[in-house]
């Protein structure tokens, strides 16, 4: 195992999470997810030892971070907050090109092979229009990706990111995230990334590490997502008490987006409701007759008929 918690808690002057064990390995991707204030960023800021341990130990390539230096430990790991100090006056390939000084004293110019692998990068990104604009007059998703871009060329065997896709639209974030597993799998690259979207986990991810109540449960995602049915249960997104879901049969983007419609409009038990998607129309059966809707707009104004 590349990277290993042994028996670690982690937190300041208090735990966060609690005899933490978990391992990964060279050419996973692992996403990281728990709620706000579990300690996400501070388990990330553990495993560069910008936060030391209150317990335990934490390993790259069996050895202790404890015992690394700032320089081996940025050598080994690469990393991507949500909220980086822009540099003044940078442009896109500046930035890009920082990752590459960890190797030479900063008033050294880039080699030739150097350049050559931070334009390739600048590519894979669609960041090639970009190349030269300033930083400061980047949309925060296009900045996101340079700070991603820093971190790739870096060439650490290691690269962390804190919510890298919090301020991307969907096509970017797909980018992003092809990106990063293209990275781990045909380099080799231990990728961890944190996110409170689960359903990433599903498409990109081959491990998930989840904190929850102090605890840190991981492992593959699929085990992971059926031990903690809070993840993968629309019941987790209720936002009223009154509210009792129906009975749905559909695919499942489509009973999700159900869910979501009804419990925002009511509160009250809609038990007796039966709905089913059937033949692009939904098929409402309420006590014995049945009612069609095309589209959500006609559910809504259905269902406020129902005493």
């Amino acid at each position: 195992m590349h990277l290993q918690i042994k028996h670690a808690n982690i937190g300041y002057s208090k735990k966060l999470i609690s005899e933490a064990n978990a391992s990964l390995n060279l050419g996973e991707v692992c996403l990281l997810i728990g709620n706000n204030g579990v300690g996400k960023t501070t388990l990330i800021k553990s495993l560069l030892y910008q936060v030391p341990l209150l317990g335990g130990e934490i390993l790259i390539g069996n050895k202790n971070i404890r015992n690394l230096s700032v320089k081996e430990i940025a050598e080994q790991i690469a990393v991507v907050f949500s909220k980086s100090v822009i540099p003044q006056n940078y442009t896109v390939e500046d930035l890009i090109s920082l990752g590459k000084y960890i190797y030479y004293p900063f008033y050294f110019e880039l080699k030739k092979e150097d350049r050559q692998e931070v334009s390739h990068i600048i590519e894979e990104l669609g960041m090639v229009q970009y190349k030269n604009i300033l930083l400061k007059n980047l949309s925060d998703g296009n900045l996101q990706k340079a700070f991603i871009g820093r971190a790739i060329t870096q060439n650490s065997p290691i690269i962390i990111l804190d919510e890298p896709t919090t301020h991307l639209d969907e096509k970017n974030k797909i980018i992003i995230l092809q990106t990063l597993r293209k990275l781990a799998k045909k380099q080799n690259k231990l990728i961890l990334f944190s996110s409170h979207d689960w359903r990433l986990a599903k498409e990109f991810a081959d491990k998930i590490w989840y904190l929850k109540d102090q605890n840190l449960y991981s492992g593959i995602v699929e085990d992971v997502l059926l031990h903690q049915e809070e993840l993968t249960n629309a019941s987790l997104f209720t936002i009223n008490e009154q509210f009792v879901a129906p009975h749905i049969t559909a695919p499942d983007v489509y009973k999700e987006m159900l869910y979501s419609l009804l419990q925002k409009n009511f509160e009250k038990n809609l038990s007796d409701l039966f709905f089913e998607w059937n033949d692009q129309k939904w098929i409402i059966t309420y006590r014995t007759e049945k009612h069609e809707c095309e589209s959500f707009e006609e559910i809504v104004n259905f269902v406020k008929t129902i005493r």
